[in-house]
Parts: C-alpha cells; structure tokens; sequence
C-alpha cells in the first residue's frame, strides 16, 4: 500500500481546503511531519485513517466529537479525499462525515448524512465504483488486509502504545496482539469448549437432581414401609457415580414391603365387609318396623283431632253459602257507592262556586247564570282595541327614551372629538420629534456597535495574556523545582546502581545450586560465594530508585511542554490584544457598551414611533368624518321626536275613557275575566250536581230490586252477607283440607302391615342404626388401609420405572460431560495435562509473539550497536500466573536476559521502535505479503542522543530498500536539520494550514 495525495477540507484544526502530496515527500524515503503543539499533525494520521474505514483510530473517536472544523464557514462541507495504490490497484476515497448545514430556504440548519464514493484510475480516466459505506469498507479492508486497529497499530506505529507494551504483563499483551493477530477463532474454540462444558455438566446436574427428586419422591410414596437405614440421601449427592445403585437397591426393598403390607390390609378387608353387611340388613329391619308403628299412631292422632273438628266445619260451609248468594249483589252495592260519592263530591263543588258569587246572584239558577256570562263576554270583547292603543302609547314613550339617550351621548362623542381637534397639532409635532429622534439613535448604534466588537476583542486577548503570564510564572517555577528533583532522583539511582554492580557478585551468588554450572564461569563447584556487605543494594532497590527517576522525567517533561503551550499561547494573546493595558481596554469597553447601549434602547422606540403617529393620523381623519355624522343624526332625532309627542297625546285622550277606574286597560280586561270565569264554573257546579242526584236515585232502586231477588230480607243483610274474595277462597281451602284428610284415614285403616307391626313390641332403631354405624366406620377404616397400601404400590412402580429411565439415559451425558470436560480444561489452561498452563489462544499468540520478536530483533541489534536481543519467553509466571506471552532483553554485554521492563528510556524507544516495525513485516505477512510502502512513526525521539538518533535514522533509511517511505512526527528539532523532506503544519487564527519544505542536510 502506497499513499499518494491526501486532500482535507473543513476537517479537524484545517478550514480551508488543504493538499499534501505523499509521493513528493517519499522521494527522500524519510519525511518529517512536525508543527507547534494543536497545529494538527496527528489530524493529518486521523484524516488518512477515516479515509480507508470511515473512522478515526480509537482514543480519538469520543462519543460526542465532531470531526468539523471549527474555524470552517458555515456552508462548507467537511470532507476528506485519499489517493492510494494497494492491491495494484490505484483507487480514490472521498468521505464525508454527518454534519448540519443552513437550509437553503429559511432560517437554520439541516443535517446530512454520511456519505463516501469510491473510485479506481484505469490507466485513462477515473471510473466510479460505489457509494455505499458497507461496500467500500469490506473493498478496502480486503485490499489492505487488516483491520482499522491492525492498521493503526502497524502503519501509524504508535510509539508510547508499544513501550507500554514492553513494560506490560502479559494480560495486556494478550489483549493488543489479539486485536493485531485474528485469534477470535481459537478464543472462540475456548468459548464454544468451555459453553459446551458448562452446558454438558448442567445437563448431568440436572439429571442427578432429577433421579434425586424421584429418589425423594420415592421415599414419600414408601412412608414407614420401607427401612430408612437404606435411605441413599443422607451418603449421595449429585455427581455421585454411586447414586444409581444405591437408588435401584432402595427402590426394591420399598417396593418389597409396600406389597406385604398391601396383601394384609386385602384380607383385613373382607372380614369387615361381611360383619357390615349383617349390621346394615338388621339396622335396615328395625327402621321399617318403627315406621310402621309410627304410621299407625299418627293415624289414630289425627282421626280424633277431625272428630273434634266437625261444628267448625258445619260453619264454614254456612258462610260460604250466604257469601255466594251475596256475590250477587255486589255489583249493585258497588254502583250505589260510587253515585254516592259522585254526588257529595259534586254537592260540595256547588256550595264553594256560590259561596264566590255576589249576593245578587247567590240563589240564581242556571239560566240567569248563562245570561251572565254572555254579558260580561261581551263587555271583554270591546277593551281589545283599547289594548293596542295602550301597548303603542307604552313603545312611544320607550323609543322617546332612547332618543333622549343618544342625544346625550352623542353630545358628550361630539364634545369629545371637538377637544381632541383642537389639540391635534400638538400631538402631530410631539410624534414626528420622536421619530426624528430614534432614526439618528439608530444611526448612532449602528457606528457604536463597529467599534464595540473589536474593543472586546482586544479586552479578551488583554485577558488572557495577564493570565497566561500568570500561569507561565507558575509553570517555570514548577519546571525548576521539578528539575531539580529530577537530578536528585537520577543520581539517587546512578548512586543505588553503582553500589549493586560493586555487590553483584553477592546477587550472583545467591543463585547458586550445589552441583549446577555456574552462569558466569561454569564450574559446578561453589567453594567461597561472596556474602552480601552491610548496606547492599538489591535489584528491588534499584528499579524503584530507577521508577523514581522516569516518574520524576516524565512530570518535567510534562511541565516543559504545558509551558512551551502557554508561552506560545501568551504570544499570540499579547499580539491580539495590542500594546493597551486591560484597564485601559476596559475602560474603553465600558464606555463603547454604555454608550451603545443608550443609542439602542432610543434606536428601538423607532418603530413604535412611527406606528403612534400613523395611528395618530388615522384617529385624526376618523373623528373629523364622525364630528359631520354626528351633527346630522342630531337633526334627524329632533324631527322624529316631535312627531313621537303627538302621536303619544292623541292616544291617552282615547285611554282615558276606556279604564275607567282601573289603573291601565290590562288590569280592567282581568277583572272582566276573573268575573266570566267565576260565573261560568258557578253554572258547571250547578249542572253537575242536578246530573250526580237523578244517577244515586237511579242506583238506590236498582240495589233494592237486587237484594230480594237474592233472598235477603233488607239491603244491610245483604251488604254484611258479602265477603272479599281472598276470604271466601281461605273458607273453601279449609273446607277441602278436611274432605283430602277424611279420604286418607280411610286409606290407612285399610293397610294389614301397618295393624300387624302396632301388634309386636316398639322398635330401637337408634341402637340399630348405632351397631350398623360403628360396622362402617370398621369397613371405610380398612378400605382406606387397602386402598392407601395399593396406591402407594402403583406408586412406587411408577416412580421405579421413572428412576430407571432417569439413569439410563444419564449414562450417556455422564460419558459426554467427561470428554467435553477434558478438552475444556487443556484448551483454557486449567487442566493438568496442560503443563505450563497455557489457554490456546495463548498458545498462538505466543507463537505470533516469537515471531514479532525475531524480527524485531534484526532491527534492534543495529540500532544497539549489537547489543540487545528480543526473545520471546513461555515460562511460567510467579505464584499462579500462566506462561506463553513473556518478552525478555538478552544484553551481548553482560550475557544475562532480563525483562524489558528494566530497559532506560533510550532502550526503551529503541525496543519499541524495533518491535514496531518487526510487527509490522509480521502482520503484513499475516495479510497475505501485501506491501506496506508508507508508515508513520509517532513521536519518541526526545530521548535519543545525536548518536543514538543516526543509527535509528540508518535504520530507518535502510526501509527504503523495500522501497519504502517513512514519515516521522515529532517536535524534535535536530530532526529538521537531518531530515530533508518536511511537511509543516502552521497553525494560525483562521485554521492551520500544511506547507511543503525542504530542509539543508547538515553535518
């Protein structure tokens, strides 16, 4: 993979469209990317990274970051544009990010989505080949052959990731050449083993507690039948192998003597079914015989008692033959009731209606009354006319008021609009001063608002240079204490390392076995060790003095960068904020924002100006207009109310002689009324009583005529003769309940068995009954005894043949569980066929390790001058830590292997630096020998010296016999005199910006 042009816009700290060229910088094989700290070099890596998989490398892809530019217009969209050759394919690949932008109608902003084409250059022309992310994507990792962490891991070789790598355990280790080195596979063979492990041994478990349910179930059929001492519980659990048996033996001896107890109670049973049988016949006997005796006295009882009742009967069916005869008449007797009470009622409706009429008329009779009535008719009939003419004189004298009304109001109107006319002037002069007045307010805002914002400007920058200036003062006096403590802490632990390597001998020695070679002369025999001396210092020591000195470096190099920041951070504030103090700027702020603020609040009563003296205007012309209406309806309402008072006396002269001496017409028209209405219910009370006194006569001679027909001597005999239905009903029932009971005492005397049982001694049934009672209890005892001994045998069967089939299909899980287990266990480490207690995904990364390191060590063995050797390591760790991913140094000088952990922090870059690139042959490899032509190598060369720093840079030129170029990002500044090809990112107010240089080579 090659990389040829990359092109970014509105992207990271970039604005502006930006165009670095790779194949210019690759000429040389070695090109420096360097910049102040924020200028974007490390957007530069991103950019190329979200080009090929649509994303930038993983500590930088936050939930929450934009990848916009900030300092972009608006309507620029952010994209990136990637020229490269993999695959001997040259391809282009643009992508854009989701992102909002304005809407093209109306305020605000939209958002677009992602979106990414993928073209190829065939030779002539760029063909297009796909717009969808899923396709590009799976083309371009197919290509390249690795996956984005893969690449970000091997082409942009972060250096500080890899000394961590160095200094790790092996944990982490495992987990950055898992994401490098696809081993899913073999973890996922770990997974599936152990799921299937957990699975079988479930299944196994759950068989057990199913054959142990049973077990128990079995033990609960069987009760006391079965000898507990047996009981296989209390001895077995599940997994258990001996648990079958020990269930099938338990299961027979409870099955044995369920059926002997069974057989037992069989025979118990029939005995007590017979003696029930003769208990029941005899009980059943003696029942039959009290109820016969008792039938036959309950008859003698009840003869007597009819015998006595026979007067009773004779009067009843007296009553019930004067009842019928004086049915007869009670439909006579009914209509005389009700033309008796027709009559009083109409009699008294009479007496009240003359009890209303004058003295004159108190005795009149109908036709005097109907004579009347017609006159006082009559009389009504004339006052109609009179009643219109009252109603109109009342609607004149309403409409007369409502004139008077709006005379009065149009008066006041008319007053009213006169004072505002002769003010109008005034007004008029008042309103046009004041939008004379908001017009130059806005005009003086408007000036006032271009020299606020740029005061501000200055006021911020004036800000933040005092407090940069501050920060700058701390941070130097923080960098001189932490210098100093630094240089304390390096010869505290040059101190410590010089007085191990003059007792390093003693060490040596306390490695010593009796009979093995000696690792520094080989002998076997040890005969005078050296002894430590008082004050030794041991490697312990030596390494935390050591991890004193690098955590000391580190927070001074921390604090020389923070300060380098704020320096140059001070730098760019003072030139923004001028040659002005911050009191002196904000005074003038003040002033500007005070002033602004005054001319805007005038400035914004402009319009509201204007629409006051348009409104103004409007009132102006509508009064005027209303003044002339209301003088002509003025005129008009005192014509109309001239006509209104003629009209009104005329009528109240034609009034007055039709009230008389009533008040208005109305009340003489009800008086009229009251007296018609008094006369004419008089004469209907009259008539109504005369018709009610000729139907009672009527009534009274029909009453009589039925009475003797009906054989009653007078019409009261015949009144008190009838009787209510319900009554003359209940006489009859008892009448029948005496002839039903008088037919079945002749029954019953004519039964022969009932005779012969009242002959024989008196039944005990109760004794009977009791002896019979006492038989079933015995019977349903021994029955429940049968039942319960015969049921818990079915029982036992069932659950037996359940148990049975329980273990034997356990049989082949067991067996599945064992193998699925065993294999399990190798492949997790955990099993003790597994020596070093390596997991398989272990095991192929070990391997992939050992390669790393071989060819890491190529590389390391020049930039070491020969020195140091990169091993991989498969011995165990201490205490319980398992083997198969440890990395050791081995030094040429000395002859002795040790951890990488324990290299300075020049060794360190150059391990990491050589692990780096040997992992990156190593990869490639893995992905198929695809060629990698470009790396990017991420800072680290601050702790190199000049000669260090040459035979890395030899190092890394001699990539270029594979035709590679290599692109070094750092701050390091004798970079820029022994690298040739640079690219420079400047980073400027407006966005940074890339520019191509060519550096002298010096000597």
């Amino acid at each position: 993979m090659r990389l040829h042009r990359l092109k970014v816009t509105a992207f990271g700290p970039f604005a502006e469209p930006q165009e670095i060229d790779f194949d210019a910088l690759s000429g040389a094989g070695i090109f420096l990317l360097h910049g102040p700290t924020g200028a974007g070099k490390t957007s530069v890596l991103d950019a190329v990274c979200y080009a090929l998989y649509g994303s930038v490398p993983g500590p930088r892809q936050a939930p929450g970051t934009s990848l916009r530019s900030d300092h972009a217009p608006a309507g620029t969209p952010t994209e990136v544009t990637l020229e490269l050759t993999a695959g001997g394919r040259r391809l282009e690949i643009t992508r854009r990010p989701e992102q909002d932008r304005p809407k093209k109608r109306g305020t605000g902003t939209t958002k677009d989505k992602a979106q990414s084409w993928l073209r190829e250059y065939d030779g002539q022309q760029w063909l297009a080949l796909s717009r969808s992310h899923q396709e590009i994507g799976e083309e371009i990792e197919q290509l390249l052959g690795m996956s984005r962490e893969q690449f970000c891991q091997v082409v942009l070789l972060p250096q500080g990731e890899f000394a961590k790598f160095l200094r790790a355990d092996e944990v982490a280790r495992g987990r950055l050449l898992g994401r490098l080195f696809d081993t899913r596979r073999f973890a996922a063979v770990e997974t599936l083993l152990a799921e299937r492990r957990r699975a079988a041994e479930a299944k196994v478990r759950a068989g057990d507690e199913r054959v142990l349910g049973i077990a128990q179930r079995i033990a609960q059929a069987a009760g006391d039948s079965a000898d507990l001492r047996a009981w296989p519980l209390p001895g077995h659990q599940p997994g258990d192998p001996g648990l079958a048996e020990a269930i099938r033996a338990w299961a027979a001896v409870a099955r044995c003597a369920a059926r002997e107890q069974r057989d037992v109670a069989e025979y118990a049973l029939a005995a007590v079914e017979g003696r029930h049988a003769a208990a029941r016949r005899a009980a059943e006997e003696t029942r039959e015989l009290d109820r016969l005796q008792r039938r036959h006295a309950e008859t003698a009882r009840r003869a007597a008692l009819l015998a006595e009742a026979e007067p009773e009967r004779e009067r009843v069916r007296e009553l019930l033959d004067r009842a019928r005869r004086g049915a007869l008449v009670a439909p006579a007797l009914e209509l005389r009731g009700a033309a008796t009470a027709a009559h009083l009622s109409a009699a008294h409706a009479e007496s009240a209606a003359r009890a209303q009429l004058p003295p004159a008329l108190a005795e009149a009779g109908t036709e005097q009354l109907a004579a009347v009535e017609q006159r006082l008719r009559e009389d009504l009939g004339a006052l109609g006319a009179a009643q219109r003419a009252e109603q109109r004189s009342a609607e004149i004298g309403r409409e007369r008021a409502t004139l008077e009304r709006e005379a009065r109001d149009a008066e006041e109107q008319l007053r009213e609009s006169a004072d505002w006319l002769a003010r109008w002037e005034t007004i008029r002069t008042g309103l046009v001063e004041r939008v004379d007045a908001a017009q130059q307010a806005a005009t003086l805002a408007e000036q006032l608002a271009g020299r606020l914002e740029p005061a501000r400007m200055h006021l911020n920058a004036s800000r933040r240079r005092d407090e940069l200036d501050a920060a700058a003062e701390r941070a130097e006096g923080e960098l001189l204490s932490l210098r100093e403590e630094s240089t304390a802490a390096r010869e505290r632990w040059l101190e410590l390392k010089e007085a191990r390597l003059r007792g390093i001998a003693a060490e040596l020695a306390q490695a010593l076995v009796a009979g093995e070679a000696c690792t520094v002369c080989g002998s076997a025999e040890h005969p005078a060790p050296a002894r430590p001396s008082p004050g030794h210092v041991d490697r312990a020591a030596e390494d935390a003095a050591h991890a004193r000195y690098e955590e000391a470096e580190e927070r001074r190099t921390a604090v020389e960068r923070t300060l380098a920041a704020v320096q140059e951070a001070r730098t760019e504030a003072a030139a923004a904020a001028g040659e002005a103090t911050t009191e002196e700027l904000l005074a003038l702020t003040s002033d500007l924002s005070s002033r602004h603020a005054a001319a805007h609040a005038t400035a914004a009563g402009l319009h509201e100006a204007r629409e006051r003296l348009a409104r103004a205007e409007r009132e102006h012309a509508a009064r005027s207009s209303e003044r002339l209406d209301a003088e002509r309806r003025a005129a008009a309402r005192a014509s109309r109310r001239e006509a209104l008072d003629q009209e009104q006396a005329s009528l109240e002269a034609e009034l007055a002689l039709v009230r008389g001496d009533a008040p208005t017409v109305a009340a003489r028209a009800r008086t009229l009324e009251d007296r018609v209405r008094m006369v004419t219910g008089a004469a209907a009370a009259l008539r109504r009583a005369e018709t009610t006194a000729a139907r009672l006569k009527e009534a009274d001679d029909q009453l009589a005529d039925a009475a003797f027909r009906a054989g009653f001597d007078t019409v009261e005999a015949a009144a008190d003769a009838v009787l209510p239905d319900y009554e003359r009903s209940a006489l009859q029932h008892r009448l029948d309940a005496w002839q039903a009971e008088e037919a079945m005492l002749a029954d019953r005397r004519g039964e022969r068995d009932t005779a012969a049982a009242a002959a024989l001694p008196p039944a005990d049934p109760d004794t009977a009954e009791a002896h019979a009672e006492r038989a079933a209890a015995r019977l349903r005892t021994a029955g429940s005894v049968f039942d319960a001994a015969r049921a818990r045998c079915g029982e036992l069967d069932r659950l037996s043949r359940q148990a049975e089939q329980e273990l034997r299909a356990l049989g082949p899980l067991r067996e599945a569980y064992d193998r699925v287990a065993r294999l399990a266990g190798l492949t997790a480490g955990t099993s003790a066929d597994n020596e070093r207690k390596m997991r398989l995904e272990a095991y192929v990364l070990a391997a992939r390790l050992e390669q790393v390191a071989a060819a890491a060590t190529v590389r390391l063995l020049r930039m070491s001058g020969g020195r140091y050797t990169l091993v991989h390591s498969d011995a165990r760790g201490s205490g319980r830590g398992r083997s198969g991913l440890g990395l050791h140094v081995v030094d040429a000088w000395t002859g002795s292997e040790r951890d990488t952990a324990t290299l300075s922090g020049g060794e360190t870059f150059f391990a990491s630096l050589a692990l780096a690139l040997g992992l990156a042959d190593v990869v490639t490899d893995e992905a198929g020998g695809m060629r990698l032509d470009t790396l990017f190598i991420d800072e680290g060369f601050g702790s190199l010296d000049d000669q260090a720093l040459d035979e890395v840079l030899d190092v890394l030129d001699s990539l270029r016999e594979r035709d590679r170029s290599v692109g070094i990002v750092s701050h390091v500044a004798d970079l820029r005199t022994r690298v040739q090809a640079q690219l420079e990112i400047v980073k400027q107010r407006g966005g940074s910006v890339v520019r191509h240089r060519t550096a002298a080579i010096t000597g």
